[in-house]
């Protein structure tokens, strides 16, 4: 689940960590970040650890990695009829947790228009937990301002996948509430037929570094498969 993106303002590659960790140190880890402290929202986060919404059990280890913040995945990491099930189970812990944790709590929604949509915006705006929201094939800013009607407050964070969401970058760059970009270079990639990862993306980086401009942002993230190399010559050339 490691993935290496880079900052467009000082362009330092930044690392998602991995899950795994010891559990003495996890109890430990947890008893001093879950303190009456409210989430850290004001910081802009440097690191951001991916946790399959389907695998409740890694939640409190994510929190307790070190990572700057956790996205509870409910998109990419969960197959299609395991959807509901894993939403209902992040309900569940998300209605023990409250909103203690210092970590910033983000959940990766799935994308506008699929028959989960609807109620994973319902599930953030419920929860105080939930910090704030990625948001799969953003391309429209009404498809963010969805997001901030049904969970108002939340930072958003718009994942660039598609042609049409390249289209109109700088609108959703400059939208209400947007925290960061995010490209999703992998899908970006299938949607243009795009074969190569190096420089046929560099056009498509340099852009969203452009328009980070408006709104803090973060400029690529590699395949999250466990290809170390791969993710240092993607950060390298982002």
């Amino acid at each position: 689940m490691a993935a290496i993106v880079q900052s467009t303002r000082r362009a330092k590659p930044l690392l998602l960590r991995e899950t795994s960790i010891d559990q003495p140190a996890m109890a430990r880890a947890l008893a001093s970040r879950h303190s009456a402290a409210p989430p850290r929202t004001t910081m802009t986060p440097r690191s951001y650890l991916f946790v399959p919404a389907d695998r409740p059990e890694r939640f409190a280890k994510a929190l307790a990695s070190g990572a700057d913040a956790v996205i509870v995945d409910l998109e990419d990491a969960v197959a299609p009829h395991a959807k509901v099930a894993a939403r209902a189970a992040l309900a569940q812990w998300l209605a023990g947790v409250a909103n203690a944790a210092r970590v910033p709590l983000f959940v990766r929604t799935n994308a506008p228009g699929t028959e989960w949509f609807a109620d994973d915006l319902a599930l953030c705006g419920r929860s105080a937990a939930v910090g704030g929201v990625m948001l799969p094939k953003a391309e429209r800013v009404a498809d963010l301002d969805a997001v901030r009607h049904a969970a108002p407050g939340r930072a958003l964070i718009p994942l660039i996948e598609t042609a049409e969401g390249f289209d109109h970058l700088r609108a959703l760059a400059g939208a209400t509430g947007v925290q960061r970009l995010a490209f999703g270079s992998i899908d970006f990639q299938l949607d243009l037929g795009i074969t190569g990862d190096g420089a046929e993306l560099l056009l498509f980086r340099s852009q969203l570094v452009l328009a980070s401009r408006l709104a803090p942002g973060v400029a690529g993230s590699a395949d999250r498969r466990r290809d170390h190399r791969a993710r240092r010559r993607r950060a390298r050339g982002a």
